[in-house]
């Protein structure tokens, strides 16, 4: 028998002074994010535990996407794409693969569109893929990756100017 007191009804939010039944929608809003596709893989094990010497040197590779889920809409899932590839000795120690996504709700004009959906969200998600990258690698039986905070302004303009440089060639 629960101590606790009985929970009340749950009622409909009352409406707000401009007339509508929820709160207002800001210019971004993260209704979801999950974990889409997660890959640890140890190539040397068991050996490699026991042949292990060294701190294993940590090859990271990072990417933006993102897609519209339906088109024409603000609706857009943005995808972090992580790989961590660990060496030691010249022998693989691990890989590990996160494509950490969320789903956005996104009320900008459209030319600040493109900085919002891979500056602004994935910024949003990167401290939730760094724990989960570090938790995977701490289980798999390794140090945690414990990955730097990340320049997703910079990112975002070396991706621009490479696409201009490509675009200025074709």
């Amino acid at each position: 028998m629960s101590d606790l007191p009985p929970s009340a009804p749950s009622s409909p939010a009352p409406p707000l002074p401009n007339g509508d039944a929820g709160p207002p929608q800001g210019p971004l809003v993260l209704n979801l994010q999950y974990t889409k596709d997660l890959s640890f893989e140890v190539p040397g094990a068991p050996e490699i535990f026991a042949t292990l010497r060294e701190q294993p040197r940590v090859d990271l590779q990072l990417d933006v996407q993102a897609r519209p889920i339906q088109e024409g809409g603000n609706v857009f899932e943005v995808s972090l794409q992580i790989r961590a590839d660990a060496q030691a000795d010249g022998a693989a120690c691990f890989i590990a693969e996160l494509v950490y996504c969320g789903i956005f709700t996104i009320n900008v004009p459209q030319d600040q569109l493109e900085p919002v959906l891979l500056v602004e969200c994935p910024r949003l998600l990167f401290p939730f893929a760094r724990n989960i990258l570090a938790d995977v690698t701490r289980d798999g039986g390794f140090p945690p990756v414990m990955l730097s905070p990340i320049d997703f302004v910079a990112l975002w303009q070396s991706r621009r100017g490479s696409e201009a440089a490509v675009a200025g060639i074709a």
